[in-house]
């Protein structure tokens, strides 16, 4: 019987020690860099290739060696065969087309890293999850900390995590504001202008009563703070700090903010400070696990540090007269208190609607998730109220006519979002549109309110064209 055999055989397959004596001998003209390269890359790629097929007699032609183009890095006129467009690596698995041109190592490398990371998703968002809210500035400070080989930076970043840093510089730029916005007339005071030192001893105090509120409640809740994704990175949960450490921190930074306060502003002031920590530290944070009560709680402590402010202006144009009752008589400390008190319903409501799920688990009791249509029926309630605030601002004398008209305009696009997602609640990136407008809402009003301030811009005009002088030289 007539064996049927091929007209041709396989490329011939060779060994990894017949090729180096091969490149040995025909490779003499070539660079040392040419012949490792060459050599490692063949090596790599026929390291499992059974030897004894190189010295298999065969009566047959053999086809010519189909070489593939990335094993010549340095010959870029070789191409693979069009019959062989692609090939499958040894190693990782990943086909390759040598239909074009090879990428070089480093290349390849960064576009498999590339690859990998779009496979592997953050643990702490999803590209598919766009009500996952970012981790705080407490928990980014704790990842920095951790990686800190210096033993005092991770303790500064440590106990910076503790103060919460955004929501402390919130609440010292709540404070600094209406210190600004308070109206002083030289008729009636003999400092016409405000005390640069009374305003740094008020944000030196209010950052430190901040911080040891926000040290107090991370030293009750960590059991609490080890079960939601924005805030199990804080540095109590990660052991960073020791609970003993915490608590030293918060009642030194209590002991030194109210103290400041205390000397360097004026008596009222300080009792704000110490009503506010005990408020938050003590009442609000245990109420969070007890009724939605909580957040009527958590808007007054944010109420509060305007009125700080206003109160210190006030002592510092009285005087030593100044008294708790003549430092909060003027209605101009209660509105932009209100104007705070307003601001945390539309702002947290949102806030807390991509994480309703993450409070219900972790026990805290939250409008949100219990009482969802409540939830967006205040948010809209307490947006409109910035309307008669704004004109109060006005009619109290804090600001000119002018803010009616500009602060019209921000109220109007923050109820406008307010009412979307009252109507058509938190999906559809109705509750994210909320938490953006809030947070640029309170910046831009008490902006505007700084630059109508009453009596500013005619201080400008008369300090340009020398009104009172023309007014003394027309009177004469």
């Amino acid at each position: 019987m007539r064996l049927l055999l091929p007209r041709t055989l396989p490329p011939p397959t060779i060994c990894s020690r017949c090729l180096r004596r091969l490149i040995t001998i025909t490779t003499t003209t070539t660079t040392t860099t040419t012949r490792r390269l060459f050599s490692s890359t063949l090596h790599r790629r026929y390291s499992s290739i059974d030897a004894v097929s190189l010295h298999t007699p065969s009566p047959l032609p053999r086809a010519p060696p189909k070489w593939q183009s990335q094993y010549f890095h340095s010959n870029g006129h070789l191409r693979a065969d069009t019959a062989d467009s692609e090939h499958t690596h040894p190693q990782d698995g990943a086909t390759i087309s040598t239909s074009e041109p090879a990428l070089l190592p480093h290349r390849r490398r960064q576009l498999q890293q590339k690859l990998r990371n779009k496979k592997t998703p953050s643990p702490i968002t999803s590209p598919t999850d766009t009500t996952q809210l970012p981790p705080d500035a407490s928990s980014l400070l704790s990842t920095t900390s951790s990686q800190q080989t210096i033993s005092w930076k991770r303790a500064l970043y440590s106990y910076l995590a503790l103060t919460k840093p955004r929501l402390t510089a919130l609440i010292v730029l709540s404070a600094m504001a209406p210190y600004a916005l308070f109206p002083v007339d030289p008729l009636l005071s003999d400092v016409p202008t405000l005390s640069a030192l009374t305003l740094t001893f008020l944000t030196l105090g209010t950052a430190l009563s901040s911080s040891s509120a926000n040290a107090l409640n991370m030293y009750l809740e960590p059991a609490y703070d080890r079960q939601m994704s924005r805030t199990r990175n804080r540095p109590l949960v990660r052991g960073l700090l020791t609970p003993r450490q915490a608590l030293i921190f918060a009642v030194l930074t209590g002991a030194l903010g109210v103290g400041s306060l205390y000397i360097g502003v004026n008596p009222t002031v300080a009792a704000l400070g110490g009503i506010n920590i005990v408020l938050y530290a003590g009442v609000y944070t245990p109420l969070k696990r007890i009724s939605v009560v909580n957040t009527w709680v958590g808007a007054v402590v944010g109420g509060i540090p305007p009125l700080m402010g206003w109160a210190a202006a006030a002592g510092n144009v009285q005087g030593v007269e100044s008294s708790w009752l003549s430092t909060l008589s003027h209605p101009g400390g209660w509105l932009l208190a209100g104007l705070l008190f307003a601001w945390q319903f539309p702002h947290f409501n949102s806030l807390s609607w991509g994480i309703k799920d993450e409070y219900r688990r972790a026990g805290y009791q939250m409008m949100v998730w219990k009482y969802p249509a409540l939830n967006a029926r205040v948010s809209l309630r307490y947006s409109l109220l910035f309307f008669p605030i704004c004109v109060g601002l006005w009619a109290a004398g804090v600001t000119d006519v002018g803010f009616l008209a500009d602060s019209s305009v921000v109220n109007g696009w923050l109820v406008r979002e307010a009412w979307r997602f009252y109507r058509k609640g938190g999906e559809g990136g109705n509750a994210k549109r909320l938490f953006w407008a809030s947070v640029w809402h309170l910046p831009v009003v008490m902006g505007l309110a700084m630059v109508h301030k009453a009596g500013l811009w005619r201080g400008v005009w008369e300090s340009i064209v020398g009104g009172t002088e023309a007014e003394e030289e027309y009177d004469e």
